[in-house]
This record gives C-alpha cells, structure tokens and sequence, in this order.
C-alpha cells in the first residue's frame, strides 16, 4: 500500500463482519487514510454480519454505515443466478457480484460521498507497471488467491481500488487481527457463495421447479438408464447425485431441447483441450494481438495451463485451445487468463 496514497486520502471499506475486511480497514486506518467502514446489506439473513461489522467499526474508532442493496442484489445477482441455472448452465455468480455490486455500486455511492478510494478484503494485489498502467496480480497467498473472481474489473475502477490484505497470508491475516484485538474467536469462514444458506442444490430446489427427464448413455442416447430431476440440478463432471446402479457414472453433457441428462462411465470423456468463450474482457481495455499465447484457469484454485486464443471471424466470440486437456470444462463457469501472475482478462464459457 503506497504510503503517498494515505496523504489526506478517504476511502470506503465494505465490511462484512469477517476477519478479512476487519483487518483491511484496521491495516488502512494505520497507514494514515481517513477509514469509512460501509457494511453491505444483501439480504435479509445478515444481521450477525452486521452487528460484528459496527463492533469493528466501533474498535477500530471509524465512521460506519450500512448500504441497502438488497433489492439491486437480488436482481442483478440471485435472479441471474436462477436463470442461468435454469438454462442449463454453471455461473459463477461472485463474478458478477464484484462487478455490479462491490465494484459497482460501491463504487459510484463512494465517489458520490467524495472518497477516493474503496477496499475489500478480498486477497489480490495491484500493481503498476513502468509506463504507470495498474494491473491485477495473484495475492502472496496462493490458496487463499482471489484474483480469479475479479477478471470482469477494468483500469478505470482498478485505479479506484485498494486490496490491503493482498501481501499478507491468511495467518499472518490472522495474527493482525489478535494485534489489533478485533473481535473473531470462533467466527465461521464465509461460505462460498453467499446467498446460498445449506447447499446449491437446497437453494435450486426452493426456487426452481423440477423438471423431470430421461438419463442416457453417451454411446446410446436412445437407451433410457435412469431418470434425472431437473437439468439444473447437475453439473459437468459431477459424479454423486445421480443415482444410478451399477456406478459410478459422471455428468458429460446436458440436451436442454430433449431435456436429456447424458452420462458416461469413462471419465477421459470429460477431458477437452478447446472451448468457447462469450462475453470476453480485458482489463487493459484493448483486445490484444490474436492468436495470443497465454495461461488460463477453468475454475477457481484450478492451475493455470499454456492456452492460445484466436477470436472467430465477424464474432465477439473467442476460441481457446489448451496445450493438455482440462477436465470437466463448465459452460456458465469463468476462464480467466494470466500472464504469470497477472490476470490479463477472462470470459464466460459457453
């Protein structure tokens, strides 16, 4: 964290109640910035969040206020969440989150209230190189590594963005926040995605009807061996949940048509070296020269393999080809691509 940066500086810190924006904001407050903690109200299941977000606040000696984006959140997030599954599809609805809603309308509400700057707890770093350009980089922690979720940001918010924690290990996150005697013996770890309360497949089945249809083999698609609940309920390369004798069987595909489930008991199946992305960004703000010679992650914590990208003639698609096959190659899912550490862009697999 630039020490210039601090000089008469304010900035906005979402947190959440949790041990990581705790210590974001405590590590700012005593670099010198003028702290402003903003807790962000997402749901109507929050209020323990809440209420150690503003004992924080109340510790650390800053202002602290709560934003209310419970409607935006729903609609922008929860609902995209729903409808995708409803598609077929495996999205990854923290994406999202960060750019429309902790990087979006926190954001515009900060610099709306004169800050220059809003932080999270999130685990990355930025960086800028020798003609100033600021760029995203991997965090010291690799396991706990969160660049990944944040391929949809560009420069112009990066400029506006501090990670504090991102030169620190979780444990030594940890041995801050006994420093700073903030308040987090025996605090859960934040779930994966934040809205879900049990498991994703509780949350699909409250709001998403069942849909009931055939199972099939891979090599006879004619040959009904089982019957699946809903499309939606499964995902590429799952293995449990599917219910049928004689295992196991794994998710290879999805006919949203025929609303057919296909499996297969070769798990080379679901190895590929070549998918398709949508809805491509760059943080730079430039597509670079094609074909590009790069790294790219399938998943979150998933290592980064050699790719080349090539964009299709007359298209805003893009085609990936890897230099081994990825296994279990989600549509819905992001690919990220990285130049060493340095997240570079990512896309949406279709």
């Amino acid at each position: 964290m630039p020490k210039e940066k601090a000089k008469r500086s304010k900035v906005v810190v979402a947190t959440s109640g949790g041990v990581d924006s705790s210590v974001a904001a405590a590590l700012l407050k005593r670099a010198g910035f003028e702290v402003v903690g903003v807790f962000l109200k997402l749901n109507d299941f929050s209020s323990k969040e809440e209420t150690r977000a503003r004992q924080v606040a109340k510790i650390l000696d800053i202002p602290f206020y709560v934003f209310n984006f419970e409607k935006e959140f729903k609609k922008r997030i929860v609902d995209y969440f729903l409808k995708e599954n409803k598609k077929g599809l495996t999205p990854n609805p923290c994406v999202i989150c960060n750019k429309e809603i902790k990087f979006g309308l926190l954001l515009e509400k900060a610099l709306k209230l004169n800050a220059d700057f809003i932080a999270t707890g999130h685990y990355a770093r930025l960086v800028k190189d020798n003609l100033r350009h600021i760029k995203l980089m991997e965090a010291k922690d690799k396991n706990k590594d969160q660049s990944y979720f944040l391929w949809m940001l560009n420069r112009g918010q990066l400029e506006r963005i501090l990670f504090p924690i991102g030169d620190y290990t979780r444990a030594e996150v940890e041995k801050l926040a006994k420093k700073f005697k903030l308040p987090f013996g025996g605090v859960k770890k934040s779930q994966e995605i934040c809205f879900v309360v049990k498991t994703v497949e509780d949350f699909l089945k409250r709001h998403l009807k069942s849909k009931p249809g055939p199972i099939c083999l891979k090599w006879n698609i004619k040959q009904i061996i089982g019957r699946h609940q809903g499309l939606w309920f499964y995902t590429i390369g799952q293995r449990k949940g599917i219910r049928l004798p004689q295992g196991p069987y794994y998710v290879l595909s999805k006919d949203l048509k025929k609303n057919i489930l296909i499996v297969t008991k070769n798990e080379k199946d679901l190895f590929k070296k070549e998918l398709i992305a949508k809805n491509v960004s760059w943080i730079s703000g430039k597509e670079p020269e094609l074909p590009l010679k790069i790294q790219a992650r399938i998943r979150y914590r998933h290592k980064a393999t050699p790719v080349v990208i090539t964009k299709i003639l007359n298209s805003t698609f893009y085609i990936l080809k890897f230099a081994r096959p990825q296994r279990a190659i989600t549509p819905g899912q992001s690919v990220v691509f990285y130049r060493g550490q340095e997240v570079v862009g990512g896309g949406i697999i279709c």
